[in-house]
């Protein structure tokens, strides 16, 4: 079972054994965000969902805290989101990129989602502590060439998303609200024109009530072709 670590801003840490992991899709708060995601994928190739939002389940092993992700081919890519982790001590916010096989989408959204892990930030915050002013937030995504990621691709503020208490309750439906439960918020549109098939990705939070951040980098490595 994967076990997730997360530093608090006063310095503590929580852990988090993954007993569930779910992928939010299509969950902006206004329709034309969503339907501008939707069209981004129509581009690839990717049929639109029957429904939305859409949750996929996703396998508990792929809630990762990593600094690489191995990949089979080029067109793989991320997608700057918020997560839920639900605790012992309660539910905590940080920040994910939900790192998706492109190729393999347009067989089935569900399908690309178990292929390559969903990266976390290794800081987080106490839901309760931001519910407040959770629309002041502010999500970023970068990728690049290089280790460092330098071209902007996304950038909004959580105020697209629909909110970490809508998927709480929807959590609670479906008796998921319970500590292990970590939830992957969907994503907002990337900004035409960039390429987002990079070697590195870079997604952040940031609080402007505190100045403070959450962030998840990690290179995109591509495996020796198979044999046989």
């Amino acid at each position: 079972m994967t076990t997730l670590s997360f530093e608090l801003p006063d310095g503590s840490t929580r852990t988090v054994q993954v007993k569930h992991l779910l992928n939010a899709g299509y969950a902006g708060r206004e329709k034309e965000e969503v339907q501008a995601h939707i069209a981004e994928l129509a581009e690839l190739g990717v049929p639109g969902p029957t429904t939305t939002p859409a949750l996929y389940p996703v396998s508990p092993y792929l809630a990762q805290q990593v600094s690489e992700v191995r990949v089979q081919h080029a067109r793989t890519s991320g997608e700057a989101e918020w997560a839920l982790a639900i605790t012992d001590d309660g539910v905590l916010l940080t920040v994910a990129c939900d790192h998706t096989d492109r190729e393999l989408e347009v067989h089935g959204v569900a399908w690309s989602k178990n292929a390559s892990p969903d990266v976390l930030g290794r800081k987080a915050w106490r839901l309760d502590d931001v519910r407040g002013h959770l629309d002041q937030i502010t999500l970023k995504g970068w990728v690049g060439e290089g280790e460092t990621p330098d071209t902007l691709i996304q950038d909004s503020s959580l105020e697209a998303l629909l909110t970490p208490d809508y998927w709480l309750d929807v959590l609670t439906e479906r008796g998921l609200n319970e500590p292990g439960t970590v939830l992957i918020s969907g994503t907002v549109a990337m900004t035409s024109g960039v390429n987002q098939f990079a070697r590195s990705w870079k997604v952040e939070m940031t609080d402007p009530v505190t100045g403070s951040t959450v962030d998840a980098q990690y290179m995109v490595e591509q495996m020796a072709e198979p044999i046989g």
